[in-house]
Order: C-alpha cells, then structure tokens, then sequence
C-alpha cells in the first residue's frame, strides 16, 4: 500500500524528484538551472494549468448539464432556440481577455530570452549528420562531440545522453551560444536552461543561459535531422570559475585550432608563381 502511494505521490509530483536529464515517467519539466528556465516553469505552473484546468471542469460542467437538462426524456418537444446574444458575446470576450491575461508573462519571458545580456562566454555550436561541433572564438578552442556508445558507457554515464566532449561552461556566467548547421536543419537544446534553437545551414541563430547551479545538463538535437536524429546529444558541464580556468588551460592544448596563416603564405606563393 505504501509503495502504491510512493508511486501515486511521484507520478503527480514528478517536478520534485527530476535531475538534469530526463526520467521515467516524467510528466513535468527538469530541474530549472536559470532564471529563463524558472520563468518558464512559473508560468506554466500558476499560468497555464490553472487556466486550463478551470475551462476543462467549465466544459465538462455545461456538457453534463447540457447531456441531463436538456435530454429526451425531459424535452419531448425539441427547442428552437437559435442563438443567444449575450451568451455569444460573453464567450468571445472572456476568451479574449484570457488571452490577454496569459499575454502579459507571455511576452515578458518572450523578451528575456531573445535580449543578450553581455557575454562572459561565446560558444559556437554546429550541427553535422550526426554530432555536434563546438567552437570558443575567443579562447581559438574547436573540438567534436559524439555520443558515447552502449559498450563505452562508464558508469554513471546515461545511455544516449553522454558525449566524449562536453561543453564546459563557468556557473553564473553569460553564456551566449551561436548555432548554426553544416548540412541540414538541427535544434540545440537544453531543457534545465529553457534553451532550444533551430541550427539552419548559412545562417546563425543566438540564445544565451546563465546557469545558477553546478551539475552535469543533457540536451538533444530537437529537430529531426536523419536517420541517426535520436544520436547527436548535447551535454554541458557547469563548473566553478576555478574549475573552468583549468579546463581552459588544458583545452587550449588539446582542442588549439588550427592556425591558417601557414595556408594564406602558401596561397600567396601560388599567385606569385601564375
């Protein structure tokens, strides 16, 4: 009986028992780790739901009043009412000042996720068939991220979640993350960040997060891209500032991109030569 309610109370609470990445039997949303996110969470949960359970139990109401007011039985004789002009105006205006209602958190949300604050980090995700590439413009960093096989999986690493590389960004920081695609269309996105933009080859689309909180986030490609669509994960450590100097510092040796002015002196030579 216990163990029923256990799961009775985590099926209608899912919110308070999620992590950083997708559950069983998830219904609500991950663990926010940003204001957008959190704002995201609230208006869901004292905009949204409220709203909707409260035309849900209005509709149902009329439609059980309708079903036994006005059933056979009682009414013989059909009516020939055809139509009603307060109950018409009534049920076009109330929709729309319920939509003006929901407008005003609406747009503000809308707004703080489109309005770049200055950037503390820049990052550049590319989305290839099937993986992501990342670039830092400003630390000359480039590396690849692929999904990490079954048979790889270390433990504690989530199936089709974990990568080789991951992004690593400094906790309460402006992250600002340019997306773009090399093939066909992709999505980035990041549920604990209430992040997710569409990739779009020759074109560069920009988001940003703030993470509030250290941890390890997952994402996936949210556009369906091919054949290996449900393979091209995302996945983001957040860190101390220390810690990220010290990733730097590694990462501008591991990852050091590749200087070009060795190919412009070769062009250079070749136009001379003609």
């Amino acid at each position: 009986m216990f163990k029923n309610f256990v799961y009775s109370l985590l099926f209608i609470l899912p919110s308070s028992v999620i992590a950083n990445e997708p559950v069983d039997w998830q219904l609500g949303f991950q663990k926010s780790a940003s204001k957008s996110m959190s704002d995201i969470v609230w208006f869901h949960d004292y905009m949204l739901l409220p709203i909707i359970t409260a035309i849900t139990v209005f509709v149902l109401f009329l439609l059980a009043y309708a079903c036994i007011r006005f059933r056979a039985s009682k009414n013989p004789v059909a009516s020939t009412t055809s139509h009603n002009t307060t109950i018409e105006v009534i049920w076009t205006l109330v929709p729309c000042l319920i939509l003006i209602v929901m407008a005003v958190p609406s747009f503000k949300v809308l707004y703080s996720q489109d309005e770049i604050p200055k950037a503390d980090v820049t990052i550049k995700a590319i989305g290839y068939q099937w993986y992501w590439g990342y670039e830092y413009p400003d630390e000359n960093i480039v590396f690849d991220s692929y999904m990490i096989e079954d048979k790889d999986l270390k433990e504690g690493q989530p199936r089709l979640l974990a990568v080789d590389n991951e992004v690593v960004v400094p906790v309460n920081k402006v992250v600002k993350v340019m997306i773009t695609a090399n093939d066909v269309l992709h999505a980035w996105a990041l549920p604990s960040f209430g992040v997710k933009r569409d990739a779009v080859p020759g074109r560069i689309n920009e988001t940003w997060f703030k993470a509030d909180r250290t941890g390890t986030f997952y994402g996936q490609c949210s556009e369906l891209c091919g054949i290996k669509h449900a393979f091209m994960p995302i996945t983001v450590n957040v860190v101390s500032e220390e810690d990220y100097n010290q990733w730097l510092e590694k990462a501008k040796v591991e990852f050091a991109k590749e200087e070009i002015s060795n190919n412009i002196k070769v062009a250079k030579k070749i136009k001379e030569i003609k």
